[in-house]
């Protein structure tokens, strides 16, 4: 199974969840004597235990242990939320939120980081997506929880916390200092016109905000002359459904089905349908996806693309699609539990497949096993898929259910260069990270406030060139690059490449030591506009 898939996204504590918040315990009714039997079974278990135990035991965790053992029972994505941990949850929503800024999951006994919020401490310090924690402070990571995690790394604003980190094929922990501060999320990552009619606009996320900002963002695009835009929801882990549904309706003519709710209890099915007057209704978008993309990123992807509005590029997504809501419990606790499913408007289930029941580390197993298939060989996934999991767009082309969004032009990951090797290695964010140290003072007083000057002007001279060659070479936190002469194999999994190959990738590897240097001068948003093209899926979808 490729690392990727491995550490990929496996609890999303606050993303994806819907609509439905705070619904009340009201709702909840017994049905049948058969019900009450088997409350009553549970309720004199506990009780049992609770007196006659033979040690005395902690009653707020034997609830808590019940709860979760009946979660267990039902899908990967139920889950209950102890109240020290509610607020954090909720904090998700509201477009900000303190701590060191990141979103991250616990798989097995490790956490992982998911995605560093722009310009937020965390992503300051240089803590990168993938990285899995060691320590936080004085105190072993491994085998905390969720709110061991968050409780660990938050602390009051100004203050510090050392964390160590795992990051994928470098072998040596690397240490990280974090001041901790109050983050402001904004959602929309980047928006710029790659040329005089193309526009890009990548949205990380889905939260309260999302939907005013992409407004202003695409206003913005189109007052600069854009006649086409390259939407980028790829790592984008979901987050509130009807910021989704509000982007997508912006796409449609009125009418038309944008996602559908299914459940067991009436009131939770609903369909959502688009309006007339959309901002962009008549326009080119290709919009792209890769296998961290899930929930409310599937709804929009699987929405414009059930209706051919946009055409779909890159990888396979994540699979999400069950609807959870909040359900409050006395102690301020809450259940946020599955209550429908996502269809798209062809009548896909979003949801990869599962049974009830299932442990997590098999449902995960199998999932990113599939994804792996999907993956590397797009081709023979698809033409295995049986035909009652094909549906049809509005034009009849052919799309696919089963689980998540299969792109309309898939793009196979490119494994084996040495681009690929510098970037999974962080070498090049490092190099470029003392670069700055070295001359921050220089470029402030070059280009001062100046990004569009930068992009323009800046150039990695052979100097820089070669120390950042000679840089690679040598080991840092266990991570190096070999490099061997003429046609000597190469191997990305010992990092050994040709130089050769290292001349091929040169433009590539400047321009993301430059696109570095522009987050460092210029804030997160303009490393895209010059990174973007040294990106393989970004360069299909042009």
């Amino acid at each position: 199974m490729k690392p990727a898939f491995r550490n990929a996204l496996l609890a999303l504590a606050f993303l994806g969840v819907g609509t439905l918040f705070g619904m009340t315990i009201e709702h909840v009714r017994t049905d049948g004597p058969d019900t009450l039997k088997q409350l009553r079974k549970l309720e004199d278990a506990f009780l049992l235990i609770n007196q006659q135990y033979v040690e005395p035991v902690d009653a707020d965790a034997l609830a808590e242990g019940a709860i979760a053992g009946m979660l267990e029972e039902l899908d990967p994505h139920s889950s209950y939320i102890p109240a020290r941990d509610l607020r954090e949850v909720q904090e998700g929503f509201s477009g900000s939120f303190g701590g060191v800024g990141i979103l991250f999951e616990v798989v097995r006994d490790t956490a992982r980081v998911i995605s560093t919020i722009a310009d937020g401490p965390a992503e300051k310090a240089g803590v990168m997506p993938g990285d899995r924690f060691l320590t936080i402070g004085d105190s072993s990571a491994i085998g905390f929880e969720d709110n061991d995690i968050r409780r660990n790394l938050k602390g009051e604003i100004g203050t510090r916390v050392r964390v160590s980190v795992l990051r994928g094929g470098v072998p040596q922990p690397r240490s990280f200092t974090i001041t901790r501060g109050r983050v402001a999320i904004t959602t929309v990552g980047s928006a710029f016109m790659v040329d005089e009619t193309t526009g890009y606009l990548r949205i990380d996320n889905f939260s309260q905000t999302t939907y005013d900002e992409f407004k202003t963002r695409l206003e913005g695009l189109r007052g600069q002359g854009m006649q086409r835009l390259v939407l980028d929801l790829r790592d984008n882990p979901g987050g509130i459904m009807s910021a989704a549904v509000k982007i997508a309706d912006e796409f449609l003519p009125g009418g038309q089905t944008i996602v559908s709710t299914r459940s067991r209890i009436p009131q939770y099915n609903a369909v959502d349908r688009s309006t007339a007057g959309g901002a962009f209704e008549r326009e080119p978008v290709i919009v792209l996806v890769n296998e961290q993309s899930a929930s409310a990123s599937e709804i929009l992807a699987g929405a414009l693309q059930d209706h051919d509005r946009a055409l779909v590029v890159g990888r396979r997504t994540f699979g999400k699609g069950l609807v959870q809501a909040q359900f409050p419990l006395p102690d301020g606790a809450a259940l946020q539990m599955t209550i429908s499913r996502y269809y798209t408007p062809s009548g896909r289930l979003i949801q990869t497949p599962y049974e009830h029941g299932e442990s997590q580390e098999d449902y995960y197993t199998e999932k990113f096993a599939s994804l792996n298939r999907s993956l590397f060989n797009p081709a023979d996934y698809t033409s295995g898929i049986p035909d009652s999991l094909k549906f049809r767009t509005d034009a009849g082309r052919t799309v696919f259910g089963g689980g998540g969004i299969m792109p309309d032009a898939f793009v196979v990951p490119d494994t084996t260069s040495v681009l690929t090797g510098v970037g999974r290695l962080g070498l090049d964010f490092r190099f470029a990270r003392e670069l700055f140290d070295g001359s921050e003072t220089a470029l402030r007083g070059q280009y001062a406030r100046d990004a569009a000057r930068f992009a323009g002007s800046y150039e990695v001279d052979e100097a820089t060139w070669a120390r950042f060659v000679a840089f690679i070479q040598q080991e840092h936190d266990g991570a190096k690059i070999t490099l061997v002469d003429g046609t000597a194999e190469t191997s990305p999994r010992l990092a050994r490449y040709t130089r050769a190959g290292l001349a091929t990738a040169r433009p590539d590897l400047e321009r993301r030591i430059k696109a570095y240097l522009a987050r460092n001068l210029f804030g997160s948003e303009q490393w895209y506009p010059i990174a973007l093209p040294t990106d393989q899926t970004f360069r299909e979808a042009l």
